[in-house]
């Protein structure tokens, strides 16, 4: 067998085969002979067919699936001869595929970049410094009041928190528009969850009350015939309700884990998940900017059939975050909505996978053991979880990739100028918030541009 190795780009290669004709030939009579065994055919008794026959009915059939294993089994060696590393599987095609001429074909095939880690050095990153206070224990207290709260009729007009059941159309002109109505819908003032507008003009509305609301929906609303219309709502209040905040008492304390209802184990522990949440935003806030620096500093090309996994496995989490079922089919969604947040993930992980080999990261099962047990901590039973975790190959392989991943972003660390930067509970929180939102934004801008350099 005869291989050439062409470097067509970067990650791309142009393997081309060529096989003797005596081979394949021999290979194809061979299988030939084994289906004259077993064929059966009018006129003639099983084993009695024809090599003629048997040819002339099924030569081409027997060739094409000889062809094809020659075809996959001489890939595969010379992947490992001459030392390619695939990212995803090939294109083969035969060229030349006819009895008595060697067997040519061509393998084009996308492989893992080769790196050479640029530096972060220099690079400015902002650690914030988070310290959850008492007073951010009290808010959070009543945040989860709020949460756990009912709702009670109250006699008097509608202010910005209360809860109003409506009913309520809306008309373009004089005309209602269609799922512009509803009965006995419950809303919540100031939630944000109707046209902006239409919350407010609610509010010193009492039961009974009937008034018509004038909005103008958003230029960018989902659906574009309401898109910038003016419109008008007639809405009939029939009750207005008022939050009932819980006591702190034993009942609403057990609600939270903490059987015996003591008060001061509630608060300890409310304010221990505040402190894994706080740490949890200031590890993401650090990592991002670090991720952020050494994707500028090293610009790899991504092999495609890593981004179509990666772009399958986000469509994959879109469906079950939305609830679209175990039999929906992920391929309905455009690859277009995920594509740029794939690619970045793939580049991501290409450039931590090398920063992990050249430093030689590993990760123990003390180590593996550690982080689940950190893991495990906001569950009832934290050694159940730490015992499942660790009898489950995949579950401890998910683990250690975490805690790799995490080790090569503190080694990377190590060649940025860190700055300590002094921030509240909720600054931290929000600060995550607006990253996540910003780098949404981002990749939604990135993929427009690329669609528009696609048009033009």
């Amino acid at each position: 067998m005869q291989v050439s190795v062409e470097t067509t780009s970067q990650i791309e290669r142009r393997v081309t085969f060529q096989v003797p004709a005596a081979e394949v030939d021999e290979a194809v009579e061979a299988r030939l002979k084994d289906t004259a065994k077993n064929v059966r055919l009018n006129g003639f008794r099983k084993g009695r067919v024809p090599m003629a026959v048997v040819r002339q009915r099924y030569g081409r059939d027997v060739r094409d699936e000889v062809v094809g294993e020659v075809m996959r089994e001489r890939y595969v060696k010379a992947i490992s001869e001459e030392n390619l590393n695939p990212a995803g599987f090939p294109s083969i095609e035969p060229k030349v595929n006819e009895a008595g001429k060697d067997l040519e074909f061509v393998a084009n095939l996308e492989v893992y970049p080769e790196i050479e880690l640029a530096s972060i050095d220099g690079t400015e990153v902002e650690r914030p410094v988070v310290d959850v206070t008492d007073a951010d224990l009290e808010e959070m207290v009543e945040t989860l009041r709020k949460q756990n709260a009912s709702w009670e009729e109250v006699d008097r007009a509608a202010e910005d928190g209360d809860q109003v059941n409506i009913d309520f159309q809306g008309f373009l002109g004089d005309e209602p528009f269609e799922g512009g109505s509803a009965e006995g819908h419950d809303l919540v003032l100031g939630s944000g969850n109707f046209i902006p507008g239409f919350e407010a003009q609610l509010e010193g509305a009492k039961a009974g009350d009937e008034k018509e609301i004038k909005v103008t929906f958003p230029e960018d609303y989902q659906a574009e015939q309401l898109a910038g219309q003016e419109a008008t709502f007639k809405v009939k209040v029939h009750a207005v309700k008022g939050q009932a905040l819980p006591e702190i008492d034993e009942e609403f304390i057990k609600r939270f884990g903490v059987e015996d209802g003591d008060i001061e184990k509630f608060r300890a522990e409310v304010k221990k998940n505040m402190a894994r949440e706080a740490k949890q935003a200031v590890d993401n806030r650090v990592k991002q900017q670090v991720l952020d620096a050494l994707k500028k500093a090293n610009d790899v090309p991504v092999p495609q059939a890593l981004v179509q996994q990666e772009t399958d496995a986000l469509k994959r989490q879109a469906a079950q975050q939305f609830g679209l079922g175990e039999d929906f089919d992920v391929s309905q969604l455009p690859n277009e909505l995920f594509a740029e947040q794939a690619k970045g993930r793939v580049q991501v992980g290409l450039l931590l996978a090398e920063v992990i080999k050249s430093s030689e990261l590993d990760a123990t099962d003390d180590e593996i053991r550690a982080k689940v047990g950190e893991l495990a901590e906001q569950y009832q039973d934290p050694q159940q979880v730490v015992d499942y975790y660790m009898s489950n190959d995949q579950l401890k392989t998910q683990v250690k990739s975490a805690i790799l991943e995490e080790k090569a972003v503190d080694k990377l660390l190590e060649q940025a100028s860190v700055k300590d930067v002094e921030m509240s509970y909720q600054q931290a929180l929000a600060a995550a918030q607006q990253q996540a939102e910003q780098d949404e934004e981002a990749a939604s801008e990135a993929e427009a541009e690329e669609g528009q350099e696609a048009k033009s």
